[in-house]
């Protein structure tokens, strides 16, 4: 494995040896109006006699005036004031400040705190952090284990400009501690089982990173990111990425590439039957070229995303293809604009991604690769009556070891003790199935007048599966619909959320059984208000849950219910 990623290292070091850049330009239209200049013939002049004619019989007799002068007094009493500049009335403007701090509490115990902050020595440099921590003490409504939960994070970054470049270092320390509560209905615990099931999980992140951008040079930028992630289950993965893109004009047309080399390795103490551990490592090497054709209403990009991904899994070594093929044509400048395309890639699945989409994982996970072959879509978007901006598109899609989130099988009826906290059908596992999908999304914006607005957006989606009986706890249709009404100094709004159904399995391992789960249908309601007191303190109010529901987002985790949430903002400058 080393031999390859010295090998992988060595030929993209090389690759972007030779790179230099010419900025690139932006191809615009000009219209150019040929005028000819007027040649006049005898024709059309105005003919002018050389000798003419003067009638001066007038010219020196006089005309003799008879006028009077009649003197009328005029009375008045007018006395005129002095002028007096009056002044302009000028509305203040807001003070814009660069630094915020923000505190909050809301019901359920809830916490919150958020802090940006930057500054600069000079007008060519820019550095700052931002920190955050968000907690709940938990209390949801028929939950027999601990469901609260911890946020903290902190996110620095450096940025510098030079003459001829741009470039940005960030760090970042991410921690999240939560509990595997979801304990199914359907499985009766007693107190001792209770008492067996230790839920706490703590995930802890630490990431290093960096890009560079040249403004005049073939390598136009690049970026690395190295993240180190581990949990209280003493998993471990290092994950890192580094890539580049080279670009470069061709006649009046543009030629990118974008080069990239991934490494992944991790480890999970055991599988979920405990009968081994579970490592894997991964090194992808990726090459996407690419040429672009811009004219007055059309654009087209022309490419390909190429991969060759090595591993030390039973699946092997691999070479992944895939077409990158976009287009757009402006129907009727930007009031309509038409644009398909044809794309794939491939996704290298990780322990962090996972945790981030689904916090409720068990440290048992199998990790693959997933490889999008195609997705053909086809839209327009665009503006009509001048104030609804919309957009439509429907597409069809084809990928291979798609990941899905499905429960872990029970290993308790509810009588007996388990050994980890995620045994007792109370944590997901991650499954892989080759999935179709038709897709049919849309999105409309109307801006009804300058203080009120309101669109929403839909997607409908249907699965066609090759093993798995259900595309597990993925909803077909998701819909949101967003209004806002703002003021001088304050602003209201709403949001509702829904999505519907999802499928889920209750397995027992003993004695062995089986119970489909329909999550049900939910919608979520969400009002927020804020009021500006002046340039520098702001409060706000958040109404989460309107409808007091608990529902489901994953299978046995149900959310809190009905929360009040309020806080105060405050601008400053360093």
């Amino acid at each position: 494995m080393k031999k390859y990623l010295i090998l992988g290292i060595i030929v993209f070091i090389s690759t972007l040896s030779f790179s230099q850049k010419k900025k690139k330009g932006k191809l615009e239209t000009e219209e150019i109006t040929v005028v000819k200049s007027f040649a006049p013939t005898v024709s059309d002049a105005f003919k002018i006699n050389t000798q003419p004619k003067i009638d001066t019989s007038d010219i020196n007799s006089k005309i003799e005036l008879n006028y009077t002068l009649k003197s009328v007094p005029v009375a008045s009493t007018f006395i005129p004031a002095k002028g007096k500049a009056r002044a302009i009335q000028k509305e203040p403007k807001e003070r814009f400040y660069q630094n915020y701090a923000s505190f909050g509490y809301g019901n359920y115990s809830t916490p919150i705190v958020e802090l940006f902050a930057h500054s600069n020595t000079s007008n060519y440099n820019d550095f700052g952090g931002f920190v955050n921590f968000h907690s709940s003490g938990g209390g949801i409504e028929g939950v027999q284990l601990d469901d609260s939960f911890l946020k903290f994070g902190t996110d620095l970054y450096y940025k510098q400009t030079e003459r001829y470049f741009e470039w940005q270092a960030n760090a970042g320390f991410n921690r999240l501690a939560t509990n595997w509560y979801g304990l199914s209905d359907e499985l009766k615990f007693t107190n001792n089982a209770l008492k067996s099931i230790d839920e706490k999980q703590a995930y802890t992140d630490v990431y290093f990173g960096g890009d560079i951008e040249f403004f005049d040079a073939l390598v136009h930028k690049g970026n690395i990111n190295i993240n180190r992630f581990t949990d209280s289950e003493k998993s471990i993965e290092n994950y890192g990425i580094l890539s580049g893109t080279v670009d470069f004009p061709i006649g009046r047309e543009l030629m990118y590439s974008v080069i990239s080399l991934e490494f992944l390795n991790g480890k999970f103490e055991h599988n979920y039957a405990k009968d081994n551990d579970i490592n894997y490592t991964f090194f992808n090497v990726g090459f996407s070229p690419n040429f672009e054709i811009l004219r007055e209403n059309i654009s087209l990009n022309l490419g390909a995303k190429l991969y060759y991904s090595m591993t030390n899994s039973d699946v092997g070594s691999k070479f992944y293809a895939y077409p990158n093929v976009t287009a757009s044509y402006n129907i009727s400048g930007q009031s309509f604009i038409a644009y398909a395309g044809a794309i794939g890639d491939l996704t290298q699945n990780t322990y962090k991604d996972f945790v981030k989409e689904n916090p409720f994982v068990s440290p048992t996970l199998n990790m693959e690769r997933t490889s999008e072959q195609y997705n053909a879509y086809i839209g327009i978007k665009g503006l009509a009556l001048s104030n609804i901006r919309f957009n439509i598109k429907a597409a069809y899609g084809s990928e291979q070891n798609k990941a899905l989130f499905k429960l872990n099988p029970s290993k308790t009826n509810g009588t007996e003790d388990v050994e980890k906290g995620y045994e007792a059908g109370n944590s997901f596992q991650v499954v892989y199935d080759d999935v179709n999908t038709i897709r049919v999304e849309g999105e409309v914006i109307v801006d009804w007048s300058k203080e009120f607005k309101f669109g929403g957006n839909f997607e409908f989606n249907s699965y066609n599966l090759d093993i798995q009986a259900e595309a597990w706890n993925l909803p077909m249709i998701k819909a949101t619909l967003i209004t806002k009404y703002t003021r001088k100094k304050w602003n209201v709004g709403a949001d509702l959320f829904f999505a519907s159904d999802r499928k889920d399995d209750l397995i027992i391992e003993d004695p062995y059984s089986i119970m489909r789960i329909t999550n049900k249908s939910y919608f979520d309601i969400n009002i927020n208000g804020l009021y500006n007191l002046n340039d520098k303190f702001s409060f706000f109010v958040n109404l989460n849950n309107i409808l007091n529901s608990n529902y489901q987002e994953y299978t046995n985790f149900k959310v809190q219910g009905f929360q009040v949430f309020g806080g105060v903002k405050y601008k400053f400058d360093l």
